[in-house]
């Protein structure tokens, strides 16, 4: 900065503090347990540019703040190893700070290092900056603790404005990609991931669910490149070469999201449109053209007006690490699940649920993220419903709720992550919380409040009234019950909390499968003919199943049906020899033209069941899949296996085109077994570990299936959405 100051200079890492930070508190997330608690967070604004070439982002992040209490000897926010802080500052702001240009200084690149985006003096602040002592201690393995020394005399409930200037490099929430990752091969990419703590790495933050606030953000990248962000309102400032973003709702900061690449728009509604490299926007515009506008006015008609504005989707490379992300604004979603209609919708429709569950109102601390995902998983059905019938959503929850017991059984009914109130444990990755039973279970629950009140369409009244009451706010579960037996009082005179063995305690707390399952005989048209061809190829006699099974056409059913029917085969696994060449003989080439959800299936079956003829299927697959949600299963399978040596050959020829922490994930599947400390290929293997940005560290554990390389659980079994 080239303001003056009014204390002594202390910039940079190296300064000395004048009196010694405050110790953290043991064994907690610092931040969300005791510092966020000390102040309210009024505004965030981000001076951002975009460093591709370095695979660096520099920034200036800007708080405005006030105390709640005299004198808070510090502030401690979240922070990253990957994070690195240049300088602190404070400076006292004027009550209307939050409502000021966003405005930062981006210099122009000269010789030496490239200079960081700064934040000038602002007119209408009551004083010059005074630079601040600050540290870094590290916290755990997904974060660090940043304390930040205030000055003295700082009085409550008076605003001021913390500048701090950092660099980020190889984050767990930023994920860069060269030209040759992405489809068109044309220009660097670079998209975030925060949920659930990785935005942490993004920039200095309170990475809680608790504290939401709004913010505005500057981004320099380079020419040609469109960067989109998730907010409210967008611009592009043609003559400063900067997109200014502000978003007018307060969210919290892992819901802060950035995308940068070849990306071109197209509308698909009056307040929806898709973005995508150009040469998947035809696919993506003619997939969602009309739909999109079609499901939020579902969602609108039950639970109360849509209140973000724009709903607009990113479609990403297949490196994005997860099916999709409900950014506010701007949904994210990989761009693989294009080739599966069904699965599409229902993803598409899940994000759009989460802009009343999730975004609007957010569950306060991530042991209990079922608030969010079991309430947008079940809006999401009764969306499904209103459009789509009743016996779609039934056969879409018949196969998710297949994936949770295949999930129970690979886990055991006493895993504490079965739990809907996970105890976070100090230290624990609060992603690693996420797995089916935050959606599947959670899901259960609120099905059965609203059976309880008698009418889905009372229930529907319900949660808009809880929409509308704690919009924008952050929950824990016994808002939701409270407001539930509130809205209720004849169910809470009669004591249904306290049910004998559906208590909601127990719910919440009891490990386990759900207590109580819908009733899903409305969708019996659609499952039926799976169980009886199931039962065809497992139960009768091989010559009779297979000459019944002729007379049944797969190619007319739907994508869900298919997939229930090769899940059960793959839970029979392994299978007789002779099933397995009849099941090839009379469905593999079928498949074989089928989407990748249904191709993942029967692939994972040929590799269950070591059926050489139809390896080159697998080959074939995995040479033009580079999402981790197809390939990690089949690795995983493979050398799970006698086919690890198939395995390394074909990561061989394929290595270059995946992503590294993709790769470094493959690696570590294929090194199990191998010896202690062994990698796959010292020379060839090598390409894949040189990156230090593990975003795989941050990646859901049961959802990606990443955190113990070779274990039985598998993306396919519990592949959901974020």
């Amino acid at each position: 900065m080239a303001a003056q100051c009014c204390c002594r200079k202390a910039s940079g890492a190296e300064a000395a503090p004048a009196r010694p930070p405050p110790e953290p508190p043991p064994a907690l997330d610092v931040a969300s347990a005791s510092s966020a608690q000390l102040f309210r967070l009024r505004h965030l604004q981000l001076g951002l540019e975009l460093r591709p070439e370095a695979r660096e982002l520099a920034g200036c992040l800007v708080l405005e703040l006030c105390a709640l209490r005299p004198a808070p000897r510090a502030l401690v926010l979240d922070a990253h190893p990957a994070l690195r802080l240049h300088s602190a500052a404070f400076r006292r702001a004027p009550a209307a700070a939050a409502e000021l240009p966003c405005a930062f200084a981006f210099a122009a690149p000269g010789p030496g290092p490239p200079p960081l985006p700064a934040f000038p003096e602002t007119p209408g602040a009551e004083s010059a900056c005074c630079p601040l002592a600050f540290r870094v201690d590290p916290f755990t393995d997904y974060g660090s603790s940043l304390t930040v020394t205030l000055p003295p005399e700082l009085q409550a409930h008076q605003p001021f404005q913390v500048i701090l200037r950092y660099t980020s490099t190889d984050a767990p929430a930023i994920w860069w990609l060269d030209p040759e990752l992405t489809y068109g091969s044309a220009k660097p990419f670079v998209f975030t991931q925060g949920h659930s703590v990785c935005n942490r790495s993004f920039f200095p933050c309170f990475d809680t669910p608790a504290v939401k606030c709004t913010y505005s953000a500057v981004v320099k990248a380079p020419m040609g490149v469109q960067v989109l962000m998730s907010a409210t309102q967008s611009s592009y400032v043609e003559e400063e070469g900067v997109y200014r973003f502000h978003m007018e709702h307060p969210v919290p900061a892992y819901l802060v999201a950035l995308v940068a690449g070849d990306l071109q728009p197209a509308d698909i509604g009056p307040r929806s449109r898709v973005w995508a490299e150009p040469c998947l926007l035809p696919t993506a515009t003619s997939k969602l053209s009309g739909a999109v506008e079609q499901w939020l006015s579902a969602a609108e008609r039950l639970y109360g007006p849509y209140m973000w504005g724009r709903y607009d989707i990113v479609f990403l490379p297949p490196s994005f690490p997860i099916v999709a992300m409900e950014n506010p604004c701007l949904t994210f979603i990989i761009s693989s699940i294009l080739e599966s209609d069904e699965f599409l919708v229902i993803d598409v429709i899940h994000e759009v649920a989460h802009s009343w569950f999730g975004n609007a109102v957010t569950n306060a601390t991530w042991e209990e993220m079922w608030l969010s995902e079991g309430l947008a998983t079940y809006a999401q059905r009764r969306i499904t419903t209103e459009t789509y019938g009743a016996a779609f959503t039934c056969l879409e929850t018949a196969f998710r709720l297949d994936a949770l017991h295949r999930q129970m059984k690979l886990l055991g009914e006493d895993s504490p992550v079965s739990k809907l109130q996970v105890k976070l444990e100090p230290g624990v990755n609060p992603s690693h919380l996420m797995n089916l039973f935050t959606y599947e279970k959670g899901y259960c629950f609120v099905y059965y409040l609203s059976q309880l009140c008698g009418d889905p369409r009372r229930f529907d009244d319900f949660l808009r009234a809880y929409v509308e009451k704690y919009k924008f706010t952050s929950v824990v579960a016994q808002d939701l019950l409270d407001s539930f037996l509130s809205f209720f009082p004849e169910l809470k005179e009669q004591s249904v909390d306290c049910r004998a063995g559906l208590e909601f305690e127990r719910w919440l707390n009891a490990t386990g499968p759900p207590l109580a399952e819908p009733d899903l005989s409305q969708g019996s048209s659609l499952t039926r003919p799976v169980e009886a061809l199931f039962q065809l190829w497992t139960a009768a006699p091989l010559d009779q199943a297979a000459a019944s099974a002729s007379a049944v056409d797969i190619s007319k059913w739907r994508t869900f049906q298919t997939a229930l029917f090769l899940d059960r085969l793959l839970d029979g696994s392994p299978l007789p020899q002779e099933v397995v060449m009849s099941l090839s003989k009379c469905y593999s080439s079928l498949l074989d033209s089928m989407n990748a959800e249904i191709r993942i299936r029967w692939l994972q079956i040929v590799v269950r069941n070591d059926y050489y003829p139809d390896l080159h299927r697998v080959r074939r697959f995995l040479e033009s899949q580079m999402s981790r949600m197809y390939t990690i299963p089949l690795y995983e399978d493979l050398c799970t296996g006698a086919l690890k040596s198939f395995a390394l050959e074909v990561f061989y020829q394929t290595q270059g085109r995946l992503h590294p922490n993709l790769r470094r994930t493959i690696q570590q599947i294929l090194s199990q077994g191998l010896g202690p400390g062994a990698e796959p290929s010292a020379e060839q293997g090598a390409a894949g570990a040189d990156s230090e940005a593990d975003a795989d560290a941050h990646a859901p554990a049961l959802l990606l299936g990443d955190e113990a390389p070779g274990s039985a659980i598998s993306l396919r079994d519990v592949n959901v959405s974020a």
